[in-house]
């Protein structure tokens, strides 16, 4: 199971967000819907019993983790933007 959003930023960069659930999880809560504006640090769903999320940046954009870093959502400084 996958669940994609994408993002615009205020300055009309974009960004995007993929929730994937592995084989024993299976179930994703997406609680954000099209014109929802979300903040930083807001929860827009979740994976129940974990799997991944990807996140892809704007051009140009470094982020501020190293892979396999385990984050915690809404507290891990993903990249300023």
């Amino acid at each position: 199971e996958r669940n994609g959003l994408a993002l615009r930023l205020p300055d009309g960069r974009q960004l995007a967000v993929v929730q994937i659930a592995g084989r024993i999880a299976r179930r994703i809560v997406c609680t954000a819907r099209a014109g929802n504006a979300v903040r930083a640090g807001d929860r827009f769903g979740m994976i129940r019993f974990g799997s991944r999320t990807d996140l892809y940046l704007p051009p140009g954009v470094p982020p501020l983790v190293e892979p396999g870093q385990t984050m915690i959502g809404g507290e891990t400084v993903m990249a300023h933007l």
